[in-house]
């Protein structure tokens, strides 16, 4: 259900975990288990969108595997460029 990217990791400073969504500007939540962080950023993310599409504003299109997938593609090309 949710195909955009999300990064989790643990803030000193906030003594938990901060999830958030780099597709989607501003798009971030809080837990103080990394479970928790996921769950309140899959509430984020519904709400982040909802609010977009009520105010007319573009919906970036979900990239975050893809870019991925490309990445892995191009070091696996360089690897075997290498061993040639």
């Amino acid at each position: 259900m949710y195909k955009y990217a999300i990064e989790i990791f643990y803030s000193e400073e906030d003594e938990g975990y901060i999830a958030v969504v780099p597709e989607l500007p501003g798009c971030s939540a809080y837990g103080e288990r990394e479970e928790q962080a996921l769950q309140e950023i899959k509430t984020a993310i519904d709400l982040w969108l909802s609010t977009a599409k009520s105010m007319g504003r573009k919906i970036p299109k979900p990239h975050g595997r893809e870019i991925l997938r490309d990445l892995l593609d191009e070091c696996s090309r360089q690897h075997a460029a290498s061993c040639e």
